[in-house]
């Protein structure tokens, strides 16, 4: 089952559950931190699954769509999480995830722009991941038992100034300007995909490939980044955990390829779907 957030004809934006080609709205989305309407729905007890319609059912066809989770409690990234994109970059496979947190703010959904100043940077990169939303509360949670807390997945650009993150050596800044945080376009529930360390994902810039890779390559895989952050913060409903980008960033390409004004970029994860975002200098 498919999930997304989109603006309805009546200007109004709904977390909605696809069914067909038909978007069926079952909660209001808010754009502050801590009022997301996934999360709602969880915390009053109702199954996004089986939730009432709260407007009339639109056309999934030409809708405008927002991120897929307009304002989760937290949106955690987690950086060099492949292998092969270790190796590409000349740095040590880590013994633990590193994580950092990009801001809510940098969120956009499949379709809108990607914007950048040149007077603030022009090092402008792609990153696909694969991201998971959290469906229930997790705190201290077995490994063997992590994929439970999984509502389902999405796709994530974790879009990057480099020549700030390098700057300053803290990622938060650099990942977080306004409109670094594709997210979308849906959420695939996590029945559709049992096992997230299968799946291949790619990026596309002006319709050539830059990243193909498989989530085998994931150092820690997903049960055991859940494992290892609810250890230190609870994991709420609509908590969105990006999972790291694969070999082929811009940064590492001889020479550096970076997106620029015009560009049009698109991540393609297998069974989970495609968000594409034009880019824009303003």
């Amino acid at each position: 089952m498919r999930f997304a957030t989109l603006v309805g004809p009546n200007k109004k934006t709904y977390f909605v559950r696809v069914e067909g080609d038909a978007a069926v709205p079952i909660a209001k989305a808010y754009e502050r931190p801590g009022l997301d309407p996934f999360r709602d729905l969880v915390e009053s007890g109702k199954n996004p699954k089986k939730a009432k319609a709260i407007a009339k059912a639109f056309p999934l066809k030409g809708a405008k769509f927002k991120p897929a989770i307009t304002a989760p409690q937290k949106l955690i990234a987690i950086g060099l999480n492949y292998r092969k994109h270790a190796a590409e970059t000349g740095m040590q496979i880590p013994k633990a995830p590193m994580s950092w947190c990009k801001y809510t703010s940098s969120l956009i959904g499949h379709g809108e722009t990607i914007k950048y100043r040149p007077t603030d940077s022009t090092k402008i990169d792609y990153e696909v991941e694969l991201a998971f939303v959290i469906g229930r509360r997790a705190k201290d949670v077995a490994e063997k038992d992590a994929l439970k807390y999984v509502f389902g997945y999405t796709c994530c650009n974790d879009v990057t100034a480099r020549d700030h993150q390098f700057a300053e050596g803290q990622f938060g800044r650099a990942k977080s300007f306004d409109t670094f945080s594709p997210l979308g376009p849906f959420i695939v529930t996590a029945d559709e995909i049992p096992d997230p360390q299968t799946l291949q994902l790619a990026t596309r810039l002006n319709g050539q490939t830059m990243q193909n890779e498989n989530t085998a390559d994931m150092i820690f895989g997903c049960a055991e980044l859940i494992a290892y952050l609810s250890r230190f913060m609870t994991l709420e409903p609509g908590d969105v955990v990006s999972t790291g980008t694969p070999s082929g960033v811009g940064v590492a390409r001889k020479p550096p390829v970076y997106m620029k004004d015009g560009d049009v970029v698109e991540l393609d994860i297998e069974r989970v779907g495609v968000l594409k975002n034009p880019v824009k200098a303003v």
